[in-house]
């Protein structure tokens, strides 16, 4: 039950985040002019995009400080700690510094109108003042998760996002501000969490022993481990965002009500990762431990615990679209057209947990080990045959495009496999069967 217990506020947090997107949108929708809308939207896409790019830093803190909590290392937890912050600081620092060349090429890569980009320029300028305070959030929700507190996770999504929400209704609503008031709201939400979060790291460091060195926050040497870890994440990330964005390129390529029926569905694939993803991270953080002390029992109970809340749920989710996935493509647009193409495509959607659920789950595994090196090689022999596949399905139409990314998700999926089967699948038997 360590496993649930962990996971719930995950799967709670993650839940937040398309419920601050549907107030963004509800907000500005209702402005008199629609242009708002197009360009909060491909605002908001652009920094999806550019902050999911630096999200290692939220699991590479996570697997080495679950590993130093493994190996009872209060001095490693608090310095991890520190080097993730400086380097977020860092890196969120230059993304404000190289602003104005990211932010033309972002915007040219998502091609929207003129006006809707003038808005969208607008925005992204006011956005990327958060960085540091969204990527130092970043490593503070590692680090917390790092020691198994994934309630503080649950606890600064819901603050900055209630803060965020109330401060969109007032900016946009009250003082009559338009797309500009939504990323205001944004950077101060994010500056707001940071705050909060610096005080529950504090109340969190006056339990820890140990003490921050010197040595290892200044010394570039220090950061090598964390460098690595990180860089392989990064390349990992980079590769896993190009073949959603491919995959977006080539439905728009087939008509808007395509484009928009895929959007639907992807909206699926997205549900689905929340709760997946809520047992991948609470894994991370145990396997994380288990690896540290070398207590392969503990490992291999955790990694069944996970694989069964990870099964049934994905289970769950295919049974669901199954049965139920013509009434929540209504729920999610009105247009008859979209409605009907999107029904042609629903089988992929009964498919694709039972593919996926696997990289998910072993994605937790492996960043609990920081063996990120597996985890960028998946996606890389995955895009080694997703784009061939597509070239040759052209034919089948959108058919084609979703076979071509269930064939992705299913390579990337069956090498984690091989990778763990060759790794740690002996501690896996040993403990379950001597």
């Amino acid at each position: 039950m360590r496993i649930w217990a962990l996971a719930w506020p995950i799967i709670l947090s993650n839940i937040t985040v398309p419920l601050l997107g549907l107030v963004d949108t509800a907000v500005v929708g209702h402005l008199p002019d629609s242009r708002y809308l197009a360009g909060v939207t491909l605002g908001a896409t652009l920094f999806s995009f550019l902050y999911w790019g630096f999200g290692f830093l939220r699991m590479g803190t996570t697997g080495l400080v679950a590993q130093a909590m493994g190996r009872d290392s209060d001095t490693d937890v608090r310095n991890l700690l520190g080097q993730s912050l400086i380097m977020a600081l860092v890196i969120g620092s230059l993304l404000i510094v190289f602003a104005s060349p990211l932010i033309t090429l972002g915007l040219w890569l998502l091609d929207g109108s003129e006006i809707a980009t003038h808005l969208a320029h607008e925005y992204a300028h006011i956005r990327l003042w958060s960085a540091p305070a969204v990527l130092a959030n970043y490593a503070i929700l590692g680090w917390f998760l790092g020691q198994q507190n994934s309630r503080v996770t649950l606890m600064i999504l819901l603050f900055t996002n209630s803060v965020n929400i109330v401060l969109d209704l007032w900016f946009v609503v009250g003082l009559d501000m338009t797309s500009n008031g939504v990323a205001w709201a944004s950077v101060i939400a994010d500056y707001s969490a940071l705050v909060f979060g610096s005080y529950l790291v504090l109340r969190q460091l006056a339990t820890l022993e140990g003490h921050f060195l010197r040595e290892r926050l200044l010394a570039t040497a220090a950061y090598t481990a964390l460098f690595n870890v990180n860089a392989n994440l990064f390349v990992r990330t980079l590769g896993l965002l190009f073949a959603m964005a491919f995959f977006t390129a080539q439905g728009a390529r087939q008509g808007d009500t395509v484009l928009a029926a895929n959007a639907v569905l992807l909206q699926f694939i997205m549900l689905t990762s929340y709760a997946l993803d809520g047992f991948a991270h609470a894994a991370e953080s145990l396997i994380g431990r288990a690896y540290g002390r070398q207590d392969w029992r503990e490992f291999a109970a955790t990694v069944r615990a996970a694989a069964h809340f990870s099964f049934w749920t994905a289970g769950a989710a295919a049974l669901l679209f199954a049965l139920g996935g013509n009434a929540l493509i209504a729920l999610l647009t009105g247009l008859e057209e979209v409605r009907a193409t999107a029904a042609q495509y629903l089988p992929w959607m009964v498919v694709m947990p039972l593919i996926a659920v696997w990289s998910y789950l072993l994605d937790g595994v492996f960043i609990g080990t920081t063996a990120v090196r597996e985890m960028r090689n998946s996606i890389f022999i995955g895009l080694a045959v997703y784009l061939p596949a597509w070239w040759l399905a052209q034919g089948l139409g959108n058919h084609g495009l979703w076979l071509a990314f269930t064939l992705f998700m299913l390579v990337r999926s069956a090498v984690l496999i091989n990778y763990y089967r060759l790794n740690y699948y002996r501690l896996h038997y040993h403990h379950r069967y001597r």
